[in-house]
């Protein structure tokens, strides 16, 4: 048996492709939408993919199972659990078969067998692998979003992204039980392989290793060491992150039937004299490059969401479905779109319409059109509060609850735009986050929308915390907020 992993750093996302060498038969497991590199793997081990499936609709990027399957001609499998309401829609049209919880399926000499472990999803599967020429005793667990390194899936977002009314609670009951299933059912020594590591957003304490054991997660997981529903239920519910925007459209997407991706060219470059009108028509210009090249010069009304490992998440807190996207570099090659649009394609952002190179940069210089954004250090918050500045800490609840400055207010990034939307313009504004770079974009958002005085906490709490000044901490205390 061949076993790879695959790792998008991004949305800190794991797919698998698990082959048997001896047929040449290989199975991908919760493809996501760069299909090109499981096609590409298997052909470099000498392998063809046969079978495609994944362990649950997921909410975080947009799957390529149904795009790989066809491509390939492999067999698509899907879960039929958990009910009507979250059955993928597009299944029996593409001639998916159908697994339940016990359903067994073979990729060469390689057998697996579908449990169900409803909780993060009522339809979630586990898929338990044997590599029968080995032995008949299964050796591993493709667990998705069941049980990760140091942490289990989070049982509330069916009702924050979806609007499930009431799934929260049941789900996390849910959860608990299939917990007890599979310990019971399983060995310690059983390898588990999980669909996210550290950085994701589906859980609140995801460790960083690629894999683990059922063994050490009992020991060490904080999930395992409960035995009382109750308890569990409360603590699995606590200090979870706010989930980001997308991931309702992602839910839906994933559900309904995901769109392939296909063969996309690269954005075309526009000339520099385009984008004054694409900002007067109100376009959406994303400048890519690093927040202190854009704090200390930029377009006004372009928004910076820096080219960083974190840009797909930060990108899908804040941008719009429905509108097309132009991307700002600093560099007149073509690689920084390349990888921008990829990332934004994993998220199912594809209204990619072009982008600008520094000559367009250079342009407003030359009309002094061009601004920088303001800064502000520690020691001078209180006075600008004196003055009537509103400080805005854009962190989650969670890091909010745990620890926030005397008098500001609370809005996450992903809410910033339209719950500031009554203020008036010319009121100052400080915005906060843990190290300066949410509030970066956040201040850039505000700015765009009109805000003519925003300044951006340098270092955010971090810098406050190192300056020695108090933070405030709510009454609601989050055992297990990180």
């Amino acid at each position: 048996m061949l076993l790879k992993r695959f790792f998008h750093e991004g949305l800190a996302q794991a797919s698998y492709l698990i082959g048997c060498q001896q047929t040449g038969e290989a199975l991908i497991v919760d493809a996501n939408r760069d299909v090109a590199q499981y096609i590409e793997a298997a052909r470099s081990a000498g392998l063809r993919i046969t079978h495609v499936t994944e362990t649950h609709i997921h909410a975080d990027y947009v799957s390529g199972s149904r795009e790989l399957a066809s491509i390939t001609g492999a067999k698509l499998l899907l879960s039929a659990e958990g009910g009507q309401d979250w059955q993928y829609k597009f299944a029996r049209e593409d001639g998916a078969i159908f697994l339940q919880d016990g359903d067994t399926f073979s990729v060469g000499n390689v057998r697996i067998e579908a449990m169900h472990t409803p909780g993060h999803t009522p339809e979630h599967l586990t898929f338990l692998i044997a590599d029968t020429l080995a032995s008949t005793q299964q050796l591993g667990a493709l667990t998705g979003d069941f049980i990760f390194v140091s942490d289990v899936g989070r049982p509330d977002l069916l009702e924050k992204v979806a609007g499930a009314e009431g799934t929260t609670r049941a789900g996390a009951k849910l959860l608990f039980e299939s917990l007890r299933r599979f310990t019971e059912r399983c060995p310690d020594w059983l390898q588990l392989w999980p669909g996210h590591g550290a950085g994701s957003a589906c859980g609140k304490s995801l460790g960083a290793m690629p894999q683990t054991t059922l063994g050490y997660e009992k020991l060490t997981n904080w999930a395992f060491q409960i035995d009382r529903e109750e308890t569990f239920v409360e603590a699995v519910l606590e200090g979870q992150p706010d989930p980001p925007t997308y991931f309702a459209t992602m839910k839906r997407l994933n559900r309904d039937g995901p769109p392939p991706l296909g063969e996309r060219g690269t954005p075309r470059r526009l000339d520099a004299t385009e984008l004054k009108p694409a900002l007067t028509r109100k376009e959406l210009v994303v400048d890519l490059r690093r927040a202190d090249d854009f704090a200390a010069r930029h377009v006004p009304g372009t928004i910076s969401i820096p080219l960083t490992r974190a840009f797909a998440g930060y990108a899908g807190w804040v941008l719009p479905y429905d509108r097309d996207v132009y991307f700002i570099t600093g560099g007149t090659d073509d690689a920084a779109v390349k990888r921008a649009a990829s990332e934004l394609a994993m998220i199912g952002i594809d209204r990619i319409a072009g982008w600008f190179g520094p000559d367009a940069l250079a342009l407003w210089s030359e009309h002094g059109e061009d601004v920088a954004t303001g800064r502000t250090v520690p020691s001078d918050v209180a006075g600008r509060m004196s003055s009537g500045a509103l400080v805005v800490d854009v962190r989650s609840t969670a890091e909010w609850r745990s620890g926030h400055i005397a008098g500001s207010v609370h809005i996450p990034l992903g809410k910033l735009v339209s719950q500031m939307s009554d203020r008036p313009r010319a009121q100052p504004v400080v915005l906060v986050c843990e190290s300066g770079s949410r509030s970066a974009i956040g201040a850039s958002l505000l700015t765009a929308a009109g805000f003519n005085d925003v300044t951006n906490l340098t270092g955010g709490i971090n810098a406050w915390k190192s300056d020695g000044l108090p933070l405030e901490v709510d009454t609601i205390v989050f055992a297990n907020a990180t």
